[in-house]
Protein backbone atom coordinates (compact mmCIF):
# COMPACT_ATOMS: atom_id res chain seq x y z
CA UNK A 1 0.00 0.00 0.00
CA UNK A 2 1.43 3.27 -0.94
CA UNK A 3 0.19 6.88 1.11
CA UNK A 4 0.77 10.10 -0.69
CA UNK A 5 2.09 12.70 0.64
CA UNK A 6 1.28 15.07 -2.79
CA UNK A 7 -1.78 15.12 -4.89
CA UNK A 8 -1.52 12.77 -8.05
CA UNK A 9 0.96 14.11 -10.80
CA UNK A 10 -0.16 16.46 -12.83
CA UNK A 11 -3.75 17.21 -10.57
CA UNK A 12 -3.01 21.11 -10.38
CA UNK A 13 -1.73 21.61 -13.65
CA UNK A 14 -4.53 20.85 -15.60
CA UNK A 15 -6.97 23.32 -13.04
CA UNK A 16 -4.80 26.23 -14.08
CA UNK A 17 -6.58 26.03 -17.86
CA UNK A 18 -9.73 25.06 -18.60
CA UNK A 19 -10.15 21.61 -18.30
CA UNK A 20 -13.60 21.36 -19.35
CA UNK A 21 -12.67 23.32 -23.11
CA UNK A 22 -10.43 19.89 -23.49
CA UNK A 23 -12.88 17.55 -21.77
CA UNK A 24 -16.25 18.47 -23.58
CA UNK A 25 -14.82 19.70 -27.20
CA UNK A 26 -17.75 19.04 -29.65
CA UNK A 27 -18.33 15.08 -30.38
CA UNK A 28 -21.14 13.68 -32.60
CA UNK A 29 -20.45 10.12 -30.76
CA UNK A 30 -21.07 10.54 -26.90
CA UNK A 31 -24.51 8.48 -26.53
CA UNK A 32 -26.77 10.44 -24.00
CA UNK A 33 -27.36 8.78 -20.62
CA UNK A 34 -30.62 6.68 -21.31
CA UNK A 35 -30.18 5.04 -24.09
CA UNK A 36 -27.25 3.32 -23.18
CA UNK A 37 -28.11 -0.43 -21.44
CA UNK A 38 -31.48 -0.43 -23.40
CA UNK A 39 -33.02 -3.13 -21.29
CA UNK A 40 -36.29 -4.76 -22.49
CA UNK A 41 -39.58 -5.05 -21.17
CA UNK A 42 -39.47 -2.08 -18.98
CA UNK A 43 -42.37 -0.26 -17.57
CA UNK A 44 -41.53 3.10 -15.75
CA UNK A 45 -42.25 2.56 -11.84
CA UNK A 46 -42.52 5.39 -9.33
CA UNK A 47 -40.39 5.25 -6.20
CA UNK A 48 -40.18 7.38 -3.01
CA UNK A 49 -37.41 7.25 -0.34
CA UNK A 50 -36.74 9.74 2.13
CA UNK A 51 -33.03 8.74 1.41
CA UNK A 52 -32.43 8.55 -2.46
CA UNK A 53 -35.65 10.95 -3.19
CA UNK A 54 -38.61 10.29 -5.69
CA UNK A 55 -38.89 9.56 -9.19
CA UNK A 56 -41.17 11.77 -10.89
CA UNK A 57 -42.83 12.10 -14.11
CA UNK A 58 -41.05 13.51 -17.13
CA UNK A 59 -37.88 12.36 -15.79
CA UNK A 60 -34.94 9.68 -15.99
CA UNK A 61 -33.10 9.25 -13.65
CA UNK A 62 -34.78 9.56 -9.89
CA UNK A 63 -34.19 13.03 -8.29
CA UNK A 64 -32.20 12.97 -5.06
CA UNK A 65 -33.29 15.99 -4.04
CA UNK A 66 -32.64 15.02 0.00
CA UNK A 67 -29.06 13.78 -0.87
CA UNK A 68 -28.09 16.86 -2.53
CA UNK A 69 -29.47 19.30 -0.36
CA UNK A 70 -27.77 17.57 2.46
CA UNK A 71 -24.48 17.60 0.53
CA UNK A 72 -24.90 21.03 -0.26
CA UNK A 73 -26.05 21.72 -3.10
CA UNK A 74 -28.06 25.05 -2.97
CA UNK A 75 -32.42 24.23 -3.17
CA UNK A 76 -32.89 27.25 -5.04
CA UNK A 77 -30.37 26.44 -7.65
CA UNK A 78 -31.21 22.82 -7.79
CA UNK A 79 -34.49 24.05 -9.23
CA UNK A 80 -32.94 26.68 -11.56
CA UNK A 81 -30.87 23.67 -13.09
CA UNK A 82 -33.83 21.93 -13.57
CA UNK A 83 -35.87 24.22 -15.25
CA UNK A 84 -33.41 25.07 -17.35
CA UNK A 85 -33.18 20.98 -18.56
CA UNK A 86 -36.84 20.80 -18.49
CA UNK A 87 -37.16 24.30 -20.57
CA UNK A 88 -35.46 22.89 -23.20
CA UNK A 89 -36.19 22.93 -26.88
CA UNK A 90 -33.65 20.50 -28.14
CA UNK A 91 -33.91 17.22 -29.48
CA UNK A 92 -34.03 14.26 -26.92
CA UNK A 93 -33.89 10.44 -26.49
CA UNK A 94 -37.29 10.34 -25.69
CA UNK A 95 -39.35 13.65 -26.03
CA UNK A 96 -41.47 12.29 -23.05
CA UNK A 97 -38.09 12.05 -20.49
CA UNK A 98 -37.07 15.80 -20.12
CA UNK A 99 -33.63 14.94 -18.90
CA UNK A 100 -32.35 13.23 -22.04
CA UNK A 101 -31.42 16.04 -24.64
CA UNK A 102 -28.34 14.57 -26.64
CA UNK A 103 -25.24 15.78 -27.03
CA UNK A 104 -23.51 18.51 -24.33
CA UNK A 105 -25.53 21.76 -24.84
CA UNK A 106 -27.49 24.05 -22.60
CA UNK A 107 -30.34 21.50 -21.64
CA UNK A 108 -28.47 18.35 -21.32
CA UNK A 109 -28.29 16.98 -17.70
CA UNK A 110 -24.19 16.52 -17.94
CA UNK A 111 -24.20 20.45 -19.46
CA UNK A 112 -26.35 22.23 -17.02
CA UNK A 113 -24.55 20.47 -14.27
CA UNK A 114 -21.34 21.28 -15.46
CA UNK A 115 -21.59 24.46 -16.43
CA UNK A 116 -22.75 25.63 -12.73
CA UNK A 117 -19.75 23.60 -11.08
CA UNK A 118 -17.58 25.30 -13.53
CA UNK A 119 -18.84 28.52 -11.92
CA UNK A 120 -17.67 27.76 -8.44
CA UNK A 121 -14.53 26.41 -9.93
CA UNK A 122 -13.68 30.22 -11.66
CA UNK A 123 -14.57 31.34 -7.87
CA UNK A 124 -12.26 29.58 -6.65
CA UNK A 125 -9.05 30.15 -8.58
CA UNK A 126 -10.04 33.74 -8.43
CA UNK A 127 -9.93 32.99 -4.48
CA UNK A 128 -6.52 31.09 -4.76
CA UNK A 129 -5.23 34.17 -6.64
CA UNK A 130 -5.94 36.58 -3.83
CA UNK A 131 -4.49 33.68 -1.11
CA UNK A 132 -7.76 32.52 0.46
CA UNK A 133 -7.37 29.00 0.35
CA UNK A 134 -9.79 28.20 3.01
CA UNK A 135 -12.79 29.98 0.95
CA UNK A 136 -11.20 28.76 -2.46
CA UNK A 137 -11.24 25.36 -1.28
CA UNK A 138 -15.43 25.52 -0.53
CA UNK A 139 -15.73 26.72 -4.02
CA UNK A 140 -13.81 23.58 -4.89
CA UNK A 141 -15.61 21.14 -2.77
CA UNK A 142 -18.95 22.91 -4.36
CA UNK A 143 -17.66 22.51 -8.07
CA UNK A 144 -16.80 19.12 -7.33
CA UNK A 145 -20.77 17.87 -6.03
CA UNK A 146 -22.01 19.59 -8.91
CA UNK A 147 -19.54 17.85 -11.56
CA UNK A 148 -20.53 14.56 -9.79
CA UNK A 149 -24.14 15.77 -10.05
CA UNK A 150 -23.73 16.01 -13.67
CA UNK A 151 -22.28 12.54 -13.89
CA UNK A 152 -24.78 10.88 -12.18
CA UNK A 153 -25.83 7.75 -12.18
CA UNK A 154 -22.60 7.26 -13.75
CA UNK A 155 -23.19 4.53 -16.13
CA UNK A 156 -20.90 2.54 -18.20
CA UNK A 157 -19.57 3.62 -21.67
CA UNK A 158 -21.20 7.48 -20.80
CA UNK A 159 -18.58 9.70 -21.94
CA UNK A 160 -19.56 12.66 -20.91
CA UNK A 161 -20.51 11.49 -17.48
CA UNK A 162 -16.87 9.87 -17.42
CA UNK A 163 -15.51 13.62 -17.95
CA UNK A 164 -17.76 15.08 -15.66
CA UNK A 165 -16.20 12.39 -13.23
CA UNK A 166 -12.57 13.59 -13.81
CA UNK A 167 -13.86 17.78 -13.43
CA UNK A 168 -15.03 15.90 -9.72
CA UNK A 169 -12.07 14.22 -8.53
CA UNK A 170 -10.40 17.18 -9.95
CA UNK A 171 -12.06 20.06 -8.16
CA UNK A 172 -11.72 17.71 -5.24
CA UNK A 173 -8.19 17.73 -5.08
CA UNK A 174 -7.66 20.67 -4.93
CA UNK A 175 -9.68 21.68 -2.56
CA UNK A 176 -8.30 19.06 -0.07
CA UNK A 177 -4.91 20.64 -1.21
CA UNK A 178 -6.29 23.74 0.18
CA UNK A 179 -7.69 23.13 3.53
CA UNK A 180 -6.57 23.23 6.67
CA UNK A 181 -7.15 19.30 7.82
CA UNK A 182 -5.11 16.96 6.08
CA UNK A 183 -5.70 14.19 3.09
CA UNK A 184 -4.00 11.58 1.69
CA UNK A 185 -4.71 9.27 -1.24
CA UNK A 186 -4.01 5.41 -0.47
CA UNK A 187 -3.03 2.63 -3.24
CA UNK A 188 -4.57 -0.33 -2.34
CA UNK A 189 -3.02 -3.40 -4.59
CA UNK A 190 -5.36 -5.81 -5.26
CA UNK A 191 -5.30 -8.36 -8.16
CA UNK A 192 -2.27 -6.81 -9.73
CA UNK A 193 -4.25 -3.52 -10.09
CA UNK A 194 -4.34 -0.06 -7.78
CA UNK A 195 -7.55 1.41 -6.76
CA UNK A 196 -7.49 4.79 -4.90
CA UNK A 197 -8.82 5.82 -1.47
CA UNK A 198 -9.11 8.99 0.15
CA UNK A 199 -8.04 9.18 3.63
CA UNK A 200 -9.13 12.26 5.75
CA UNK A 201 -7.33 13.35 9.30
CA UNK A 202 -8.48 15.83 11.53
CA UNK A 203 -5.05 15.73 13.07
CA UNK A 204 -1.53 13.94 12.79
CA UNK A 205 0.07 13.58 16.13
CA UNK A 206 -1.60 10.31 17.43
CA UNK A 207 -2.92 7.36 16.08
CA UNK A 208 -6.64 7.83 15.48
CA UNK A 209 -9.82 5.55 15.39
CA UNK A 210 -10.93 5.16 11.93
CA UNK A 211 -14.25 4.59 10.16
CA UNK A 212 -13.84 2.61 6.50
CA UNK A 213 -16.64 4.36 4.04
CA UNK A 214 -18.42 3.74 0.91
CA UNK A 215 -21.72 4.82 -0.57
CA UNK A 216 -24.13 3.58 -3.07
CA UNK A 217 -23.48 2.56 -6.62
CA UNK A 218 -24.46 5.97 -7.52
CA UNK A 219 -22.28 7.52 -5.85
CA UNK A 220 -18.50 9.08 -5.92
CA UNK A 221 -16.43 8.46 -2.99
CA UNK A 222 -15.68 12.10 -2.70
CA UNK A 223 -19.40 12.65 -2.33
CA UNK A 224 -18.97 11.29 0.95
CA UNK A 225 -17.00 14.46 2.02
CA UNK A 226 -19.99 15.75 4.31
CA UNK A 227 -19.70 12.79 6.77
CA UNK A 228 -15.75 13.67 7.51
CA UNK A 229 -16.69 17.46 8.09
CA UNK A 230 -19.81 17.28 9.80
CA UNK A 231 -19.55 14.34 11.78
CA UNK A 232 -16.55 12.04 11.95
CA UNK A 233 -13.50 15.44 12.27
CA UNK A 234 -15.42 17.01 15.14
CA UNK A 235 -15.59 13.25 16.74
CA UNK A 236 -12.16 12.99 15.94
CA UNK A 237 -12.23 9.91 13.88
CA UNK A 238 -10.27 9.64 10.25
CA UNK A 239 -12.13 8.87 8.02
CA UNK A 240 -10.89 6.71 4.30
CA UNK A 241 -13.32 6.72 1.30
CA UNK A 242 -13.63 3.77 -0.77
CA UNK A 243 -15.93 3.56 -4.14
CA UNK A 244 -17.67 0.62 -4.43
CA UNK A 245 -16.73 -1.89 -7.31
CA UNK A 246 -17.50 -0.76 -10.92
CA UNK A 247 -17.81 2.83 -9.97
CA UNK A 248 -14.99 5.72 -9.92
CA UNK A 249 -11.55 4.54 -8.85
CA UNK A 250 -13.03 1.15 -8.36
CA UNK A 251 -14.41 0.99 -12.01
CA UNK A 252 -12.01 -1.77 -13.35
CA UNK A 253 -13.67 -4.17 -11.14
CA UNK A 254 -16.82 -5.40 -11.76
CA UNK A 255 -19.86 -5.89 -9.21
CA UNK A 256 -20.22 -9.28 -8.09
CA UNK A 257 -21.51 -11.09 -5.05
CA UNK A 258 -18.71 -10.42 -3.56
CA UNK A 259 -19.17 -6.73 -2.73
CA UNK A 260 -16.65 -6.26 -0.31
CA UNK A 261 -13.64 -7.70 -1.35
CA UNK A 262 -11.91 -4.35 -2.25
CA UNK A 263 -13.12 -3.28 1.06
CA UNK A 264 -11.53 -6.46 2.32
CA UNK A 265 -8.06 -5.89 0.56
CA UNK A 266 -8.36 -2.32 1.47
CA UNK A 267 -8.78 -2.62 5.58
CA UNK A 268 -5.94 -6.00 4.84
CA UNK A 269 -3.56 -3.14 3.77
CA UNK A 270 -4.74 -0.17 6.32
CA UNK A 271 -2.04 -1.88 9.02
CA UNK A 272 0.86 -0.05 7.32
CA UNK A 273 -0.91 3.51 7.02
CA UNK A 274 0.54 6.11 9.38
CA UNK A 275 -1.92 7.42 12.03
CA UNK A 276 -4.78 4.88 11.57
CA UNK A 277 -5.30 2.93 14.73
CA UNK A 278 -5.74 -0.37 13.40
CA UNK A 279 -7.07 -1.70 16.58
CA UNK A 280 -10.02 0.31 16.41
CA UNK A 281 -11.49 0.51 12.93
CA UNK A 282 -15.21 0.47 12.23
CA UNK A 283 -16.86 0.08 8.29
CA UNK A 284 -19.96 1.81 7.50
CA UNK A 285 -21.71 1.69 4.24
CA UNK A 286 -24.70 3.59 2.85
CA UNK A 287 -27.16 2.08 0.37
CA UNK A 288 -24.96 -1.01 -1.57
CA UNK A 289 -22.28 0.48 0.63
CA UNK A 290 -24.10 -1.33 3.37
CA UNK A 291 -23.88 -5.10 2.00
CA UNK A 292 -20.72 -4.47 1.67
CA UNK A 293 -19.95 -3.38 5.56
CA UNK A 294 -22.12 -6.06 6.64
CA UNK A 295 -20.59 -8.52 4.49
CA UNK A 296 -17.24 -6.99 5.60
CA UNK A 297 -17.83 -7.67 9.06
CA UNK A 298 -18.81 -11.56 8.31
CA UNK A 299 -15.51 -12.51 6.54
CA UNK A 300 -13.29 -9.79 9.59
CA UNK A 301 -14.36 -9.91 12.50
CA UNK A 302 -11.03 -9.80 14.38
CA UNK A 303 -9.77 -6.51 12.71
CA UNK A 304 -13.19 -4.47 13.23
CA UNK A 305 -14.52 -3.07 16.22
CA UNK A 306 -18.18 -2.81 14.36
CA UNK A 307 -19.78 -2.75 11.29
CA UNK A 308 -23.28 -0.09 10.52
CA UNK A 309 -25.52 -0.31 7.26
CA UNK A 310 -27.59 2.98 7.00
CA UNK A 311 -30.34 1.81 4.09
CA UNK A 312 -28.56 -1.01 3.23
CA UNK A 313 -29.19 -3.05 0.40
CA UNK A 314 -29.37 -6.19 2.39
CA UNK A 315 -31.69 -9.11 1.54
CA UNK A 316 -35.41 -7.61 1.08
CA UNK A 317 -34.22 -5.19 -1.96
CA UNK A 318 -32.79 -8.19 -3.86
CA UNK A 319 -34.88 -10.59 -3.12
CA UNK A 320 -38.76 -9.31 -2.68
CA UNK A 321 -40.26 -9.65 -6.22
CA UNK A 322 -42.51 -7.24 -5.52
CA UNK A 323 -39.64 -4.60 -4.33
CA UNK A 324 -37.90 -5.63 -7.54
CA UNK A 325 -40.76 -5.12 -9.64
CA UNK A 326 -41.29 -1.90 -8.60
CA UNK A 327 -37.46 -0.54 -9.25
CA UNK A 328 -37.08 2.24 -11.67
CA UNK A 329 -35.79 2.18 -14.53
CA UNK A 330 -32.26 4.04 -13.93
CA UNK A 331 -31.79 1.44 -11.02
CA UNK A 332 -32.58 -1.11 -13.33
CA UNK A 333 -29.80 0.16 -16.15
CA UNK A 334 -27.58 1.27 -13.34
CA UNK A 335 -27.36 -2.10 -11.90
CA UNK A 336 -26.96 -3.47 -15.52
CA UNK A 337 -24.62 -1.35 -16.02
CA UNK A 338 -22.42 -2.55 -13.13
CA UNK A 339 -23.44 -5.89 -13.91
CA UNK A 340 -22.21 -5.41 -17.66
CA UNK A 341 -25.67 -6.76 -18.78
CA UNK A 342 -26.78 -4.30 -21.54
CA UNK A 343 -29.78 -5.46 -23.72
CA UNK A 344 -30.83 -8.32 -21.69
CA UNK A 345 -34.46 -8.13 -20.40
CA UNK A 346 -35.85 -7.13 -17.06
CA UNK A 347 -36.86 -10.68 -16.02
CA UNK A 348 -33.25 -11.74 -16.66
CA UNK A 349 -31.59 -8.87 -14.75
CA UNK A 350 -33.58 -9.59 -11.72
CA UNK A 351 -32.59 -12.75 -11.70
CA UNK A 352 -29.11 -12.15 -10.56
CA UNK A 353 -30.07 -10.43 -7.74
CA UNK A 354 -31.14 -12.25 -4.78
CA UNK A 355 -27.67 -14.03 -5.30
CA UNK A 356 -26.33 -10.61 -3.68
CA UNK A 357 -28.49 -11.18 -0.52
CA UNK A 358 -26.22 -11.56 2.29
CA UNK A 359 -29.35 -13.81 3.48
CA UNK A 360 -29.53 -16.02 0.67
CA UNK A 361 -25.32 -15.81 1.04
CA UNK A 362 -25.58 -18.18 4.40
CA UNK A 363 -24.32 -14.69 6.17
CA UNK A 364 -27.44 -13.36 8.03
CA UNK A 365 -29.99 -15.25 10.15
CA UNK A 366 -28.01 -18.72 10.78
CA UNK A 367 -25.30 -17.16 13.58
CA UNK A 368 -24.14 -14.88 15.60
CA UNK A 369 -20.77 -12.98 15.20
CA UNK A 370 -19.13 -11.22 17.86
CA UNK A 371 -18.69 -8.35 16.09
CA UNK A 372 -21.65 -5.37 17.52
CA UNK A 373 -23.37 -4.59 14.33
CA UNK A 374 -26.15 -1.70 13.22
CA UNK A 375 -28.66 -1.30 10.86
CA UNK A 376 -29.95 1.65 10.35
CA UNK A 377 -33.47 2.57 8.13
CA UNK A 378 -35.80 5.06 7.54
CA UNK A 379 -39.61 4.23 8.07
CA UNK A 380 -41.06 2.86 4.62
CA UNK A 381 -37.76 2.44 2.65
CA UNK A 382 -38.72 0.67 -0.39
CA UNK A 383 -35.60 -1.45 -0.60
CA UNK A 384 -33.85 -1.67 3.16
CA UNK A 385 -36.96 -2.99 4.80
CA UNK A 386 -37.08 -3.20 8.82
CA UNK A 387 -36.64 -7.07 8.59
CA UNK A 388 -33.30 -6.47 7.20
CA UNK A 389 -32.17 -3.93 10.10
CA UNK A 390 -33.32 -6.47 12.60
CA UNK A 391 -31.56 -9.47 10.54
CA UNK A 392 -28.34 -7.83 11.55
CA UNK A 393 -29.22 -7.10 14.79
CA UNK A 394 -29.70 -10.61 15.33
CA UNK A 395 -26.81 -11.68 13.82
CA UNK A 396 -24.11 -10.24 16.06
CA UNK A 397 -24.07 -10.31 19.44
CA UNK A 398 -24.53 -6.46 21.14
CA UNK A 399 -26.13 -5.90 17.54
CA UNK A 400 -28.66 -3.97 17.41
CA UNK A 401 -31.22 -2.54 14.24
CA UNK A 402 -32.80 1.12 14.69
CA UNK A 403 -35.75 2.61 12.43
CA UNK A 404 -35.87 6.39 12.31
CA UNK A 405 -38.66 8.40 10.68
CA UNK A 406 -38.57 9.32 7.50
CA UNK A 407 -39.99 13.07 7.90
CA UNK A 408 -38.79 16.00 8.00
CA UNK A 409 -37.85 14.56 4.48
CA UNK A 410 -34.52 16.70 3.96
CA UNK A 411 -33.48 15.60 7.64
CA UNK A 412 -32.64 11.92 6.74
CA UNK A 413 -28.87 11.89 6.61
CA UNK A 414 -28.76 13.83 9.66
CA UNK A 415 -30.90 11.93 11.94
CA UNK A 416 -28.38 8.72 10.40
CA UNK A 417 -25.28 10.34 11.24
CA UNK A 418 -26.73 11.69 14.97
CA UNK A 419 -27.28 7.94 16.04
CA UNK A 420 -24.16 6.70 13.64
CA UNK A 421 -21.44 8.77 15.45
CA UNK A 422 -22.94 7.92 19.04
CA UNK A 423 -22.67 4.22 18.15
CA UNK A 424 -18.97 4.79 16.91
CA UNK A 425 -18.21 6.72 19.90
CA UNK A 426 -19.06 3.26 22.00
CA UNK A 427 -17.33 1.28 20.00
CA UNK A 428 -14.11 2.68 19.07
CA UNK A 429 -13.52 4.09 22.62
CA UNK A 430 -10.01 3.12 23.86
Amino acid sequence: MCVQTEMEQNVSEPSKTNLSEKLFAPRQTSKETSSLVKLAHVVDAPIHSALDGDTEIGWYRVMRRPQWIWQGIDPIELEAILARIANSEAPRTRDDLLDTVIGYKPGNWVYEWCQSGAMYHKAARALLEQGEKEKAAEQLITASMYYSIGAYPHLKGDDLAAQAELQANQAYRDAMDSLPHQMRTIDVKYENKTFQAFIHLPRTDKLLPTVIVSGGLDMLQSDLLRLYQKYFGPAGFAMITLDMPSVGHSSHWSLTEDTSRLHQALLQQVKDVPWVDHTRIAMLGLRFGGNAAIRLGFLEPTRLKTCVSIGGIIHSGLADPKRLDAMPRMYLDMIASRLGKNGVSKTSLLSHLPAWSLKNQGLLGRRKIDLPMLGIGLKSDPVCSEFDNQLIAMSSRGGKAVTLPDKPLHDGYHRAMTTVVDWLKEKLAE
